[in-house]
């Protein structure tokens, strides 16, 4: 693979017990992640090398918990994926579910489809653009996002992709009760629905994640219909703007 700016440097620790309990049989396929991610994605600057050490409790546990969160043989879209956090965790412990991994540039949708590739999974797909240019075309169940952007931004982003009941999960820190309350006037400007801030993952991850999860109770319009739907499944990786 391709050398970046920044080299590897510290060691991928073995997965901790938590690993083992969260992922099950799919450890193997997780294990395979976090080497690509330990290697790759330093070189390629997707991720920091001081974030090797703390890959699987920070990273890959804190992101896979999410799962508990959302139903089985749903739809996904990860709006501005990255590296691959949380979508390709989710993707990856959940082959159950339909996973997009949203991301609008091309260094970074490159790594991702070679990830992708490389650990087989065949229910997650690739799309590079934003997730705005994807309005009116784009429906799903639930929207995932971390460390994307502040939640009345996300939410403008995120929000109309969602069918009506569906719901957008934001993996958040410790002032995610402050942000939300700043943010929810807003929020529920663009589309009614239900805020609230839970937790997951206790006594999986310490400490536990932090999600903002938003559900939308309004259809989405007149758009969001079984041929806009299928266009979305149908299409590939969408060339965009970077952002």
């Amino acid at each position: 693979m391709t050398s970046g700016t920044e080299e590897p440097g510290a060691t991928l620790p073995a997965p901790p017990p938590q690993a083992v309990a969260v992922f099950g049989d799919t450890l193997p396929v997780a294990t395979r992640y976090a080497e690509l991610l330990a290697d790759d994605g330093v070189r390629r600057g997707l991720i920091g090398p001081r974030e090797v050490p703390r890959l699987w409790e920070r990273h890959l546990i804190n992101c896979a918990v999410v799962e508990e969160l959302i139903p089985e043989g749903a739809e996904v879209v990860d709006v501005g994926s990255g590296a691959g956090l949380p979508g390709l965790v989710l993707g990856l412990l959940r082959p159950d579910i339909k996973m997009t991994l949203l991301e609008p540039l091309l260094r970074r949708t490159v790594f991702l489809d070679e990830a992708v590739e490389a650990l087989g999974l065949t229910n997650v797909e690739v799309r590079r653009g934003r997730a705005e240019e994807a309005h009116g075309e784009l429906y799903t169940d639930f929207v995932t996002a971390r460390a994307v952007a502040p939640l009345s931004r996300l939410a403008g982003w995120s929000l109309p992709l969602l069918r009506k009941g569906g719901s957008l999960l934001a993996l958040k820190g410790e002032q995610a009760e402050a942000e939300l309350a700043e943010a929810e006037k807003d929020v529920s400007k663009l589309r009614p629905g239900v805020c609230d801030v839970i937790r997951v993952g206790r006594g999986k991850v310490d400490p536990a994640t932090t999600v903002v999860r938003v559900t939308v109770t309004s259809d989405g319009g007149p758009s969001a219909s079984g041929g806009s739907q299928k266009k979305a499944r149908n299409g590939k990786k969408k060339r965009g703007r970077k952002r």
